[in-house]
């Protein structure tokens, strides 16, 4: 019964980092190409997508 819990627990770690993943690379995919400007308390800065 013991084996049984622990792969439940391995498998529901493994889809839920499955799920984490997915999740931050759409939302890296979907952020807009271009330039980004910020500012902020150490001055402006610019970076390139």
């Amino acid at each position: 019964m013991n084996r049984n819990n622990n792969l439940y627990i391995i498998i529901g770690i493994l889809v839920v980092a499955v799920i984490g993943l997915g999740a931050y690379v759409f939302h890296e995919e979907s952020k807009p190409q271009g330039i980004e400007m910020s500012i902020d308390k150490n001055g402006v800065s610019i970076e390139q997508n």
